[in-house]
C-alpha cells in the first residue's frame, strides 16, 4: 500500500505526514480535536477535502475515532494500523500488542536508517519519554518509559500543596534555580536529560555495544542539547515508520 498521508495520533497532538517521492516530504503538528485546523492543513497540501489514502496509528482511541470519522466524511480512505503483527518488525516480547504502536513504528523507522549490524536506541520525547533498544538484527527488544516534561510538572503540582504549574522548559534553564518555578524547571529538565543519558549508558554496558541513537517527539529539540552525542534528531521518525509499515503491507 502506498499512502498519501500518514498520521500519528498522540495524546497532545496529531502529526500528519505528506508522502511523496518515497519519503515523508512534509509534516504538520495539529490540535488533537480541531476539524477546522485539519481542513486548513488539507487545503495547504492541496488535498481535495481529505481525499486520498490515509494510514493512521494512535495511542489515543478517542482522538483517533474523531479523526477517522472526519477523514471518511471528507471522502478519504483510511487504513488503521493497530497491531504489532501488521508491522515489518520482529518483537521479542511475550505480548507485542501491549507495546505502544508508536514505539514499534519508531523501531521500524530506525531499521530503515541504522547501519547494518549495528543496534539502535530510540528516544521518543512526548507525553512520556521512551528509551527503547533495537538489537543488531533489527528486533525490538523493549525499553524504558519515564514521565515526560509536562507530566513531571503536573505531578509536582498535583501532589504537593504549593508547587505551581509552570511552562514546559524549551531550553536548558540556568543553574541554580533562584525561585520555586525556576528550581522546578531545573529539576524537570535535568531529570529528563539525566534519565535518558543514564539509560543509554546502561544499554551500552549491558550489551557491550555502541548503538546508533535516534531522537524524536515533540520535546526532542528541548532534550537534544543535553544528550551525549552523537544523536540523530529525526522529528518525522514515527511518521516515516508508518509509511514504511504501510508500504510493507
Amino acid at each position: 500500500m502506498t499512502p498519501d498521508i500518514v498520521v500519528d495520533v498522540g495524546n497532545t497532538a496529531i502529526k500528519w505526514g505528506h508522502c511523496a517521492g518515497g519519503t515523508v516530504s512534509e509534516a504538520a503538528w495539529l490540535p488533537p480535536d480541531n476539524p477546522d485546523a485539519w481542513a486548513k492543513q488539507a487545503a495547504l497540501w492541496n488535498l481535495s477535502g481529505a481525499s486520498g489514502t490515509w494510514v493512521v496509528t494512535s495511542v489515543n482511541p478517542s482522538y483517533c475515532t474523531r479523526l477517522i470519522t472526519w477523514i471518511e466524511q471528507q471522502g478519504g480512505t483510511v487504513r488503521l494500523l493497530a497491531e504489532a503483527r501488521e508491522l515489518p518488525l520482529r518483537v521479542s516480547l511475550e505480548k507485542p500488542d501491549h507495546v505502544g504502536i508508536d514505539r514499534l513504528l519508531d523501531a521500524v523507522a530506525a531499521n530503515g536508517l541504522r547501519p547494518p549490524g549495528r543496534p539502535a536506541v530510540v528516544v521518543d520525547a512526548g507525553s512520556a519519554i521512551t528509551v527503547d533498544w533495537v538489537d543488531a538484527d533489527g528486533t525490538f527488544v523493549g525499553g524504558a518509559i519515564m514521565p515526560g516534561l509536562r507530566l513531571m510538572i503536573r505531578g509536582l503540582h498535583d501532589y504537593t500543596a504549593f508547587l505551581p504549574i509552570i511552562p514546559t522548559p524549551k531550553t536548558a534553564p540556568p543553574l541554580p534555580g533562584t525561585s520555586t518555578p525556576a528550581a522546578m524547571e531545573v529539576g524537570v529538565y535535568w531529570s529528563a536529560i539525566g534519565g535518558v543519558n543514564a539509560i543509554i549508558d546502561a544499554y551500552r554496558r549491558h550489551y557491550d555495544a555502541e548503538p546508533a541513537v535516534f531522537l524524536t517527539g515533540g520535546d526532542g529539540p528541548t532534550l537534544l542539547p543535553g544528550l551525549r552525542p552523537p544523536v540523530t534528531h529525526w522529528p518525522e521518525m514515527t511518521l516515516e515508520g508508518i509509511r514504511l509499515a504501510a508500504e510493507a503491507l
